[in-house]
């Protein structure tokens, strides 16, 4: 095919994925913590208001008591009756005070939390872009002769691989981008590489096998297409969407790869 332009990448050396796996959890632990710490908060504001409660059913209670008695005690009687009220009232200041303190302690809480979980997020997010760059040492694997030679076991003499390859239109606009190249006389094969190889990732792949042979009609290239998704971690549901699709998949296997061909497996041909 022509327009295609290729660069090779270098591994990101930093953080592994454990150490990120950590974060994550010290992440979660925080955000159980500041759970726990609300949880509290409710609780004691459901006893204040029980506590309240309480009170006024006794307070209403021993009303009703002193109303019996009014006929020889009614001044005394309304004059508890105000001081109980005025009471009341000077309590139900205090319980409100109170409240206010807990939620204005809470959104104290809250905006340092927020700040903590904006820090780690931004830190978090730059660390996995770091190791999302790892993809990288994936795609490096996947062009050297052993990749080739894994696929010609399966049939297929590749005789030129490349990385990045990028597949544009007359005007220079970017139609789409590969991450791994393959291809010989007649069949041309596209890998999308990632780090951590999602079901979306697999549907994205789709649409752009789609691309590249619009592309290939375009410009009278017969060659049957092929399909391929790779990860460093392949979950066994996104394994088998992907092969369900007709792509091969690839993972990698300690300081190599693998190719996933279950006997059966037919692939796709676009």
């Amino acid at each position: 095919m022509g327009d295609i332009t290729s660069s090779p990448r270098e591994p990101v050396r930093g953080l592994t994925f454990e150490d990120v796996w950590a974060m994550f959890q010290e992440t979660d632990r925080r955000f159980q913590e500041t759970d726990r710490r609300f949880q509290e908060t409710d609780r004691r504001i459901e006893e204040m208001f029980a506590k309240r409660d309480r009170e006024s059913k006794e307070t209403y209670q021993r009303i009703e008591e002193m109303f019996t008695k009014r006929d020889r005690e009614s001044k005394e009687t309304y004059q508890r009756i105000e001081e109980m009220f005025t009471k009341r009232d000077r309590e139900s200041k205090e319980t409100y005070q109170r409240i206010e303190e807990i939620f204005a302690n809470r959104d104290r809480e809250l905006e340092k939390t927020e700040r903590l979980i904006q820090k780690l997020t931004e830190k978090t997010d730059k660390q996995l872009g770091e190791l999302g760059n790892r993809f990288g040492e994936l795609a490096e694997h996947l062009i050297t002769p052993n990749i080739t030679e894994k696929f010609r076991a399966l049939g297929y003499a590749f005789t030129k691989a490349g990385p990045d390859v990028k597949f544009t239109d007359a005007q220079g606009r970017t139609l789409t981008e590969v991450d791994v190249w393959l291809e010989n006389g007649e069949f041309a094969l596209a890998v999308e590489v990632k780090s951590y190889l999602r079901i979306q990732d697999v549907k994205d792949h789709i649409n752009r096998m789609g691309i590249l042979r619009k592309y290939a009609d375009e410009r009278r290239d017969t060659r049957k297409l092929l399909g391929a998704a790779a990860g460093a971690i392949v979950k066994p549901p996104v394994r088998n969407y992907a092969l369900e699709q007709g792509f091969y998949v690839i993972e990698q296997s300690g300081d190599t790869v693998k190719i996933e061909a279950p006997q059966g497996f037919t692939p796709r041909i676009w």
